[in-house]
């Protein structure tokens, strides 16, 4: 996922490094949990006293996927995001302010309009499909 042409050292660049690399990715997981933290939804979901562990999930998860380091499967093996994401409710209310505390992360990031549309479309079907309930 997310290979582009060859970079100047003749090696495949990722979307991870077109973007930015880990900075990037830490920007984007910091807005999107500052959201998350006052969110009467969804700050349940998370069991930890701070958000930290989630933070650090979430954005070993994001570098892995988009080209970045393995240290995601490494540490947690594979991704299995629905079976990870069962336990908790998450309706169509759920969804919804995730996309929304995503999507402030997302424009925070101030990308081009191509790298973010390919962020981004990633991110709106990922959300959708963890939907496992439409029960409030």
């Amino acid at each position: 996922m997310g290979r582009a042409p060859a970079g100047p050292g003749g090696g495949t660049r990722t979307f991870f490094d077109e973007v930015g690399g880990h900075e990037t990715f830490v920007r984007l997981v910091d807005v999107f949990y500052d959201g998350v933290a006052s969110d009467d939804v969804l700050r349940p979901m998370y069991p930890e006293a701070d958000l930290g562990p989630a933070r650090e999930r979430l954005l070993l998860f994001l570098e892995q996927y988009w080209g970045g380091p393995s240290t995601y499967s490494e540490q947690r093996g594979h991704p299995r995001l629905r079976m990870r994401h069962a336990p908790f409710k998450v309706n169509p209310d759920a969804r919804d302010r995730w996309l929304t505390h995503m999507r402030a992360a997302v424009e925070s990031l101030g990308l081009p309009p191509a790298q973010e549309g390919v962020l981004w479309d990633y991110l709106d079907r990922a959300a959708h499909s963890m939907l496992n309930t439409f029960e409030d």
